[in-house]
């Protein structure tokens, strides 16, 4: 059996790490032991545990919020990143980061590879591809990067008040009408299946450390997304199309940011379409009503 330290694991990502935790025994300190902005707390808990694999899902990834606190973020997904990276290749131990799609500015319209050069829009990506470069920079025979979308899980992510699916649901409750965002497509990833993947990753004997692209088949618009989601529970709300320009307030966010998962499949690691993602975690939560 296998120690895995699992930083953040209260996150909707985390939290389907922890429960497919399998062969592995995972070990899961709550923030109040493990602040990984904290080196000291972060070094205690690796010489305590004493684990083969970190896994970091922290992170500051509220994508508006991170415009207004510039120095928090890139605290959290850069410099913490860096400092976890150092003590992970000090002590000959794997680490997993996270990153995002929007690492990209969505100028092209075919999906972005690893290999693609990043080129963020706003400070979020701006303080992703830092944490990159740092955790490759300070490990770079230990890191795995690993690049996903539009997450999301049973859990929730509790600083965008939940997932985006639980909250088109709740809209619907109280609107006949929905305006969604046609102007992005995306890969929607279910964490389960995300989770899934990391561990056939990490499991895996010809994986070599670098940056991963992990995100479920598949691409649509927010509006696709959301109609996917109304029409699988059997909703009649009605979904209205509209182009925002990639803006959310004055923020811009990538038009298209669909990553292609091409060293994982070259492994024959594939991860499901989103389509049948959203049927999974829909069916799990007894919300489902269509069948095939």
């Amino acid at each position: 059996m296998r120690d895995i330290l699992l930083i953040g694991a209260t996150g909707q990502h985390g939290g389907s790490l922890l429960s497919g935790e399998g062969a592995n025994r995972i070990h899961a300190p709550l923030r109040t032991e493990l602040d990984v902005t904290d080196v000291a707390s972060v070094r205690h808990c690796i010489e305590t545990y004493q684990p083969k694999i970190v896994i970091n899902t922290a992170a500051f990834h509220n994508v508006p919020v991170c415009e207004e606190h510039a120095g928090r973020a890139l605290e959290v997904n850069c410099v913490a990143v860096y400092r976890l990276a150092a003590i992970c290749a000090e002590k000959n131990i794997r680490l997993v980061s996270f990153s995002t799609d929007y690492v990209f500015d969505g100028g092209q319209r075919h999906p972005y590879v690893e290999a693609d050069l990043p080129a963020p829009i706003q400070m979020y990506g701006l303080s992703r591809v830092a944490g990159e470069r740092a955790a490759l920079a300070a490990a770079p025979r230990h890191a795995y990067v690993i690049r996903t979308c539009g997450l999301y899980g049973e859990q929730g992510a509790a600083s965008k008040g939940g997932n985006c699916v639980d909250k088109r649901l709740a809209d619907a409750q109280q609107n006949s009408s929905l305006d969604m965002s046609n102007d992005q497509v995306v890969s929607p990833t279910y964490t389960a299946d995300l989770a899934q993947a990391v561990i056939r990753l990490i499991d895996h004997p010809d994986a070599e450390p670098g940056i991963y692209h992990l995100v479920n088949q598949g691409a649509c618009t927010w509006a696709e997304f959301t109609s996917a989601i109304y029409e699988e529970c059997g909703l009649s709300t009605q979904v209205n199309p509209v182009d925002r320009g990639g803006l959310t307030g004055s923020m811009r966010r990538p038009h298209y940011s669909v990553l292609a998962n091409t060293r994982a499949a070259s492994l024959g690691i594939e991860l499901p379409h989103w389509r049948d993602a959203l049927k999974r975690y829909l069916h799990r939560k007894g919300l489902r009503t269509t069948t095939d």
